[in-house]
């Protein structure tokens, strides 16, 4: 009996030293018989016309853009679900409908290939998302900006807190994705998480780049774009990022920041201000998609990981 006891009181003192972790409101909801506030919604800007990679994008999104055997959207879609999040909101513009059609289900070309005796391939375009897993498209009606785009998916997130994936960046981790990371972090603090890595040349002018507090941790705020001369840090914002519902607030009444666009970073700029966001940083690859370049080096990279493992 005292060993039972002895066991019991040891988880307990286990227990509490990790919960002491979670946020005031986290540890409320759990007492009064609640649950944590998981992040079971992301959202997916694709409404961008891609015009880097034109003529391949003049009748093909660029998300459907494929690194080897899946498309861009594909893996940035598999990154969320893995997060353990089961509605998946695209943004979409014109000329997007190709990409409901790959996540919808396409029961023709399946009862051809059983036809053919192609069960694996059939199961495989059956599966491309788990069950249960649902996805809302939205129309963004002009492109106004990132930050525009998240707006335009407020009435489907509601009050909840939410993760936001570019499809342009392709993370490839070795353990776990960047988006359960920043799922777990925002667990523990109910703050704002945002993926940075280190850029350290004048290639930073492309990112909004953090700038720290004065304890050289905390994130005090986020520029969009700043000159090499100018960032105040080198760690530069990714596409990927957990928010809390209070960003629709200020997106809509935000006025045009860079480019005469709204901008998401200008948004995270304020929630800063106030304390309210975090970084996370990047372990594992990370590929701009978005650019010729980097996307030929993303399909070389995964290509030869690929190999490698057949």
């Amino acid at each position: 009996m005292h060993k039972i006891y002895a066991t019991k009181k040891l988880n307990f003192w286990f227990d509490l030293k990790y919960f002491k972790k979670f946020s005031f409101r986290a540890k409320f909801e759990f007492f009064i018989g609640g649950k944590m506030r998981k992040i079971r919604k992301a959202v997916f800007p694709v409404a961008g016309s891609g015009t880097r990679f034109l003529p391949a994008t003049k009748a093909m999104p660029k998300e459907l853009l494929t690194i080897v055997d899946k498309p861009l959207i594909q893996y940035a879609a598999e990154e969320a679900v893995a997060a353990g999040i089961d509605t998946l909101i695209f943004v979409t513009g014109r000329n997007k409908r190709a990409v409901e059609d790959h996540f919808d289900n396409n029961q023709e070309l399946e009862n051809a290939l059983r036809l053919k005796g192609q069960n694996l391939k059939a199961d495989m375009v059956r599966s491309i998302l788990p069950k249960g897993v649902e996805c809302i498209f939205v129309r963004q009606p002009e492109p106004l900006g990132l930050g525009h785009a998240v707006l335009c998916a407020e009435r489907v997130v509601g009050d909840d807190p939410f993760a936001v994936l570019l499809a342009d960046d392709l993370l490839i981790s070795q353990d776990k994705g960047m988006t359960t990371k920043l799922v777990e972090a925002y667990t523990k603090s109910e703050k704002s998480q945002l993926a940075v890595m280190e850029v350290n040349d004048a290639t930073i002018s492309n990112y909004g780049v953090v700038e720290l507090g004065d304890d050289g941790k905390k994130v005090a705020g986020l520029i969009e774009k700043p000159s090499f001369d100018l960032a105040p840090s080198n760690l530069a914002s990714i596409g990927r990022y957990v928010l809390t519902p209070d960003v629709f607030n200020i997106l809509r009444n935000q006025p045009p920041g860079s480019g005469g666009e709204i901008q998401l970073a200008d948004a995270i700029h304020t929630i800063a201000a106030r304390d309210g966001v975090e970084k996370v940083s990047l372990t594992g690859e990370r590929f701009d998609c978005g650019s010729v370049e980097g996307y030929v080096r993303g399909f070389s990279f995964v290509a030869a990981q690929q190999v490698k493992t057949k």
